[in-house]
């Protein structure tokens, strides 16, 4: 069934669907299309590896068609239990195609003309136009001889991990060093088994790229661009505010610790404790939500804390205001001080690992915050962190949250109301 002939009911309860994320890709992708050239020249201004060596590059390739094997071996182990099969494989061919696209350029190997000599042999080999423009991924699985079977795919991913071999051998012998044409000739092999470990997967190759570049931009965006808040067509009593300021602080009773947080002088939400035997000052934890609402406009949490559920909404009011969502945020909250503790609270890092990532995003699926980019929820959390830290060594004072610019704060001091 295709996109506009599924009903909304088949989409909105099927816990596969991945929603349609807040990404700005360059303008030289149209409709969702992109030539083999394209897709080079873009991919490269993605490539943050340090470094400009191919050493990396060909790791990287390598250990991608890692995962794909491994996706492979769940496949075969979970069977019926491994429901998310063919998108993974997509995301493994996509990541797949960004190291070899990659290595390509850092290696000055024209992509399309590699694309080309997959299907060229020796009489025809020099036939051949450099920087086609109009050559896509798709002319390329359209030229294969014979289909491929899907029963075929292990056999086609074993040659690849075959191809990345003799060519990760070739170079760790230093064979590239003074002969670039015996790595394009190994480049070509590897396009070729790619090309068929696609088809056999029954993997469309444009839409692997075009993936795997949403993916990226989504992380490494070309300029931080905030979506409209989830809030911006509500009525004002039911919208975050452009701004609010916190008073949040440690306080005692008898031998026990707790924290209190006011808003505009009122105590809101329960008093709150580490609730475990190892103290980890998880009773601060009510930064993330506001860092959050910040940088994701989302919080269900902070909606309740503050009487703004969406209420004109019956739909929005139960199904992404309700009790499910705040659950799920605060899920996601304590999995993400989780990877904190084992990470010095993120101190002196500029960014968080993308399994982190992934994770939150897998766990937010179905929800309206599943929209946004990675590189708002890395912010997120970075900011939520230091936050977090601040108020850890200090044990109280106000945390200003600007809706509206997506900036969050903190500031020593006392209660002005003592």
């Amino acid at each position: 069934m295709d996109e506009k002939a599924s009903s909304p009911s088949s989409d909105r309860f099927n816990p596969l669907k991945t929603p349609e994320q807040f990404v700005i890709l360059p303008p030289d992708i149209r409709d969702g299309w992109m030539s083999i050239r394209t897709y080079q020249e873009i991919a490269s201004t993605t490539d943050r590896l340090p470094d400009t060596g191919l050493e990396l590059m060909i790791l990287g390739l390598f250990g991608e068609v890692g995962s794909l094997l491994s996706a492979f071996k769940k496949r075969q182990r979970d069977r019926a239990a491994f429901k998310r099969y063919k998108a993974i494989i997509q995301e493994e061919l996509g990541d797949v195609l960004w190291y070899f696209s990659n290595l390509a350029t850092r290696a000055q190997l024209d992509l399309p003309t590699l694309a080309q000599r997959v299907f060229r042999d020796l009489e025809d080999w020099d036939i051949v136009e450099p920087a086609e423009p109009s050559l896509g991924f798709g002319d390329m699985q359209r030229w294969i001889d014979e289909p491929v079977s899907e029963e075929d795919f292990s056999v086609q991913v074993l040659a690849l991990a075959g191809c990345v071999g003799d060519l990760l051998n070739d170079f760790r012998t230093g064979t590239f060093t003074r002969n670039r044409d015996k790595l394009s000739a190994h480049m070509v092999e590897v396009f070729r088994a790619l090309v068929a470990a696609a088809d056999s997967a029954d993997v469309d190759m444009e839409a692997a790229a075009l993936e795997n570049l949403k993916k990226t931009f989504s992380r490494w965006p070309a300029e931080m661009t905030y979506p409209p808040r989830f809030d911006v067509d509500m009525p004002k009593n039911e919208r975050l505010p452009s701004w609010l300021e916190f008073y949040i602080a440690e306080e005692s009773a008898g031998d026990k610790q707790y924290v209190i947080q006011k808003c505009n002088r009122i105590i809101i939400g329960d008093r709150l404790t580490d609730n475990k035997m190892e103290r980890d000052d998880y009773r601060f934890h009510d930064v993330f939500h506001l860092a959050f609402a910040v940088h994701l406009g989302w919080s269900p949490v902070l909606r309740a804390l503050l009487h703004l559920k969406r209420k004109c909404d019956p739909e929005l009011d139960e199904n992404q205001d309700g009790a499910r969502a705040m659950l799920i945020e605060e899920g996601v909250a304590t999995f993400i001080f989780g990877r904190g503790l084992e990470c010095d609270l993120f101190r002196n890092v500029d960014h968080v690992d993308y399994d982190l990532l992934k994770s939150i995003q897998d766990f937010v699926r179905g929800y309206e915050v599943a929209r946004c980019a990675l590189w708002q929820w890395e912010k997120a959390i970075l900011d939520g962190f230091s936050i977090f830290r601040q108020l850890s060594d200090k044990r109280k004072g106000y945390v200003m949250a600007d809706f509206d610019n997506h900036t969050i704060s903190f500031r020593d001091g006392n209660d002005d109301d003592e």
